[in-house]
């Protein structure tokens, strides 16, 4: 044969193929419709099992023994995602737990943040909340879980993400450990300066403090200044305290403007950041299951076996729906060696259908699934 007659054969068999498993999934509804009405769940195991064995002992090769097990897999797969749009279709609205509200309510409510007066947090809390009558600091993103959980504060500002530096992964564990809900997003540029005494100067300068990642933000300033002593603190609203308590002009610190307004510094020299767009996104988190009416963003963790293709399978649940996956990472489960929590954002809202329709069959199919929250990111304005 030369290949336009292969080439026909094979749209012939493709034509063959796309009726079947037309009719394949209209009997696909018909199953989703009667477990429907005898309550039964979705994933049947021992059904698939059996399927995947009797159509895998037709293959005359293991390569062909691969692929159609792989190519059932994707059958019985779109075919679940199928009836989970059925279900959800008759059954109606899908109660994720959430309730939407016109905005958050600030009036009367506290805000904790991490650090201290000056921190980078209290930039973020202060351009989400427009400088809240009450709020206070504490000394660990922890010490602010902590306080949503007692019911000493409403709100809480924790960073998540830095443009440089990545993921802050340990507020990824405690929005899991505690099961507070993200209800908002603030995105603050990283504008570091060199802050000293009133009436320093950048060559009296001898020793720098500051955190360790804003050294290493500034790390060409600094290489270009080597008689300046590079000291870590704890954050760079500390490192302003100290610089004051100091007395000494041959100190400095990095930071923001809000230290040196704080801290009585002068800015000896701005914007001495490597990468002008550096930023760091800042999570607000509540106790409440609550999302305002202008979110458009959902972040959803869940747990997978270390098993060939287990990923794959969850993320498809959004593609099928049409979603866009906006960011994925994954930490390690703590006690379960090489097994790991993914968090995923997702563009929409929990009142989307497709976005219930994919939650649906990750609720149903991943472990420990925690909606974290349904928000906005907001960018502050300069």
């Amino acid at each position: 044969m030369d290949l336009e007659e292969i080439r026909r054969q094979i749209d012939e068999t493709d034509d063959q193929l796309v009726k079947l498993y037309c009719h394949r999934m209209k009997l696909s509804e018909q199953v989703a419709s009667y477990k429907i009405d005898a309550s039964m769940e979705v994933q049947d195991h021992a059904r698939e099992e059996t399927k995947m064995k009797q159509v895998c002992s037709a293959a005359a090769s293991d390569f062909e023994n691969e692929a159609i097990k792989e190519l059932y897999e994707q059958i019985m797969s779109i075919s679940r995602k199928r009836q989970y749009q059925l279900i959800r279709e008759k059954k109606g609205v899908y109660d994720l737990g959430f309730q939407k509200i016109d905005e958050l309510g600030i009036h009367g409510k506290t805000i904790v943040f991490q650090g201290t007066d000056g921190a980078y947090s209290q930039v973020a809390m202060n351009a989400f909340f427009h400088e809240p009558d009450n709020s206070y600091h504490v000394e660990t993103w922890r010490d602010a879980m902590e306080a949503l959980k007692s019911g000493e504060a409403d709100y809480a500002v924790l960073p998540i993400e830095n443009t440089t530096a990545g993921d802050i992964s340990e507020n990824y564990d405690l929005m899991t450990e505690y099961g507070h809900h993200i209800v908002g997003e603030m995105l603050i540029p990283i504008r570091h300066a060199l802050l000293g005494l009133p009436g320093s100067k950048i060559s009296d300068i001898k020793e720098v403090v500051s955190h360790p990642q804003a050294l290493s933000q500034c790390s060409i300033f600094l290489n270009s200044n080597r008689q300046m002593k590079q000291v870590k603190v704890e954050n760079t609203a500390v490192a302003a305290m100290r610089v004051k308590d100091s007395g000494d002009i041959t100190k400095a610190s990095i930071g923001n403007r809000l230290n040196a307004d704080i801290y009585n510094l002068e800015i000896l020299s701005e914007d001495i950041i490597n990468v002008d767009t550096n930023a760091t996104l800042f999570i607000i988190v509540s106790k409440d299951e609550v999302y305002t009416k202008d979110a458009d963003k959902v972040t959803i963790s869940f747990e997978l076996p270390n098993k060939s293709g287990s990923l794959y399978y969850m993320l498809s649940h959004f593609i099928y729906n049409g979603l866009n996956l906006t960011k994925i990472s994954s930490r390690p489960i703590p006690g379960r060696n090489f097994e790991y929590r993914f968090f995923v954002e997702v563009d929409g809202t929990l009142e989307d259908d497709a976005m219930a329709n994919a939650l649906i069959g990750l609720l149903t199919e991943a472990g420990n699934v925690q909606i974290l929250g349904c928000y906005k990111m907001h960018k502050q304005t300069e």
